[in-house]
C-alpha cells in the first residue's frame, strides 16, 4: 500500500480529530504532528504537501493518533512545545506553555532590555519556558527559577541545556521556604502561579483536567490570591527598592492582585490586558522601604 502525501497525511489526521476539536483546532493539531515527525516548518510542510510520506513515518501515526483521541494533548504526544520562537521539552510533569505567557516575558523584555546585569528569579518554572525565554533576550542576565517539582525541574534544566542558558534551578516549595537569593539583589520577581480554581474543573477541558499537573494549576476556592500574596512577602525579603514584580493570573483576580501589593507597600500597580483583552498580569515596583511586611 502506497504511503501518503504529507498533504493526504495532514487531511487525514485532520478529519480524524475533528471528531473530539473544533475544525480550526484539530487542523492545528494535525499540522503540529505532521511537522514533528518530518522535521518540518509550516513553510517546508506547505511547499511540500505532495511529497510522499516515509513508511517508518507512516507507521508512527497510528500510535500518536490513538493517544491523541483519548484526550492527550498534543505537546505531550510530541514530547515538545512552541514558546517564544523556542522549542521546548515537555511532559506530564510540567505546564504546558501558553500563548499568554509569552506576553509575560514580552513585558519583561521590553521593560529591561536596556539593563545590565539584570537578576532575575522564576517561581514556578515548570517547564523552565520563562527563564529560558528571557535568557535568549537579555544577554548577561543572572537567572534563578524554582518550583515545587523535581521532575518538572528536570524537563527545566535540558531545556536550558538545549539553549545553553545559565539558569540556577532550585527545587523550592515557595509556599513555605525561600530560594536561595540573596536578601534584596533582584530586580526582577516573575511567576506564573496557579491560579485556577478548585471550583473551576468543571469548565476545563478533558485534555487539560486529565493530564496537566494539578499543583501547577489549581488554588483553593477559599483563597485565590493564596500564591499572589506569598510572592509579595518574596518580593519583599529579595527584592531590591525599585526591583519589578511580574504575575501572571486569572482575569477575575487581577484587579485584587494590584490591590493587594499596593496594600502592602508595592508602587505603581499595574494590571495590563492581554492580546485578547483579558486583564491577565500585574506588574509592581518595590519601595524603597518596607512598612513591616517582612
Amino acid at each position: 500500500m502506497p504511503t501518503p502525501t504529507v498533504r493526504q497525511l495532514t487531511l487525514d489526521l485532520t478529519a480524524q480529530l475533528a471528531a473530539l476539536y473544533p475544525a480550526p483546532e484539530a487542523e492545528a493539531m494535525a499540522a503540529l504532528v505532521v511537522e514533528s515527525l518530518l522535521h518540518l516548518s509550516p513553510l517546508q510542510r506547505r511547499m511540500q504537501a505532495e511529497s510522499p510520506v516515509p513508511a517508518a513515518v507512516a507507521e508512527q501515526v497510528p500510535t500518536l493518533l490513538a493517544r491523541l483521541l483519548r484526550h492527550e494533548p498534543v505537546q505531550y504526544v510530541l514530547g515538545q512545545a512552541h514558546f517564544y520562537d523556542l522549542e521546548l521539552a515537555v511532559t506530564p510533569a510540567t505546564l504546558i506553555p501558553r500563548p499568554e505567557t509569552e506576553e509575560l516575558v514580552q513585558l519583561i523584555i521590553r521593560a529591561h532590555q536596556r539593563q545590565p546585569g539584570l537578576r532575575i528569579l522564576d517561581v514556578g518554572t515548570g517547564s523552565g519556558c520563562i527563564p529560558v525565554a528571557l535568557s535568549q533576550h537579555l544577554p548577561g542576565a543572572y537567572l534563578t527559577a524554582v518550583d515545587i517539582s523535581a521532575e518538572a525541574l528536570a524537563v527545566a534544566r535540558q531545556n536550558a541545556a538545549t539553549y545553553q542558558a545559565a539558569i540556577d534551578f532550585q527545587q523550592v516549595d515557595i509556599l513555605h521556604n525561600l530560594p536561595k537569593v540573596e536578601a534584596h539583589s533582584l530586580d526582577v520577581l516573575v511567576s506564573n502561579p496557579p491560579y485556577v480554581l478548585e471550583k473551576e474543573k468543571t469548565l476545563m477541558r478533558p485534555n487539560v483536567l486529565a493530564h496537566e499537573p494539578a499543583t501547577a494549576l489549581f488554588v483553593p476556592d477559599h483563597d485565590p490570591l493564596l500564591f499572589y500574596h506569598r510572592l509579595a512577602e518574596v518580593g519583599c525579603q529579595l527584592l531590591r527598592p525599585g526591583g519589578m514584580l511580574y504575575v501572571e493570573g486569572n482575569e477575575q483576580y487581577m484587579h485584587a492582585v494590584a490591590a493587594a501589593l499596593a496594600a502592602v507597600a508595592y508602587q505603581q500597580a499595574h494590571v495590563h490586558a492581554d492580546l485578547f483583552g483579558k486583564d491577565r498580569f500585574v506588574s509592581a515596583v518595590a519601595p524603597a522601604t518596607w512598612p513591616g511586611l517582612c
